[in-house]
């Protein structure tokens, strides 16, 4: 299991930046948003499920 992280970990994508990634594309179609908001990872989630109707803050 380790080994698995580790490949994934010498990747360079984690994934809270896939995530991000994917709701930043899905959002704006933009190439270079997309990678700003890959680069802040888990940040950009919790604050997309923050500020969105019906994600974690209502």
């Amino acid at each position: 299991m380790s080994e698995v992280r580790g490949h994934a970990a010498r990747a360079g994508i984690g994934l809270g930046s896939a995530i991000a990634v994917a709701i930043s594309w899905s959002l704006h179609k933009s190439i270079v948003w997309a990678i700003v908001h890959g680069f802040f990872g888990w940040f950009y989630v919790i604050y997309y499920a923050l500020t969105r109707p019906g994600g974690i803050g209502g």
